[in-house]
């Protein structure tokens, strides 16, 4: 007897064929996956702290801490003194980034779009709908602490 697909196999390969699809149409640009990721998050939070980025990002923040440097050696990024912290630097995208934004966006609307083919607006409107609901579940349940654990006995 066949069984149905496990949609936590099902979830993971089409999140891995996003990303491997948008990566192939930007990889002329010169920049990885996680550097798209970077910009995505700084364009909405610039001015941002390098370690609260990294949890954005959900990277530890000396990996992150590499790859701003590489990205600020590109010209895409600046670290800007934090007035309230001398040790700490705030950062921020350079007019260099702004025009990638808007071709990772364009990007990332034709993989959307090849991946929503033969699903109307409002299927695609309720699949968008019922897993956000998934994530804030998930998202809960990972906060809290776990109660009523059983022991295993031998």
């Amino acid at each position: 007897m066949a069984s149905s697909p496990n949609i936590s196999f099902v979830l993971h390969d089409v999140a891995r064929l996003l990303r491997k699809r948008f990566e192939q149409r930007s990889r002329t640009f010169g920049l990885t996956r996680t550097q798209w990721q970077v910009l995505a998050y700084l364009s909405r939070n610039e001015g941002i702290h390098q370690t609260k980025l990294a949890d954005l990002v959900e990277t530890m923040p000396i990996t992150l801490a590499r790859l701003l440097d590489k990205m600020e050696a590109k010209g895409l990024i600046e670290r800007r003194p934090n007035p309230a912290d001398r040790r700490a630097w705030l950062l921020y995208l350079t007019p260099k980034a702004h025009p990638l934004l808007d071709i990772m966006r364009d990007n990332g609307q034709k993989t959307r779009n090849e991946a929503f083919v033969g699903l109307s607006d409002d299927e695609q409107q309720h699949l968008l709908q019922t897993l956000c609901l998934m994530k804030s579940n998930l998202f809960e349940a990972c906060v809290q602490p776990v109660v009523g654990r059983e022991k295993v006995h031998d």
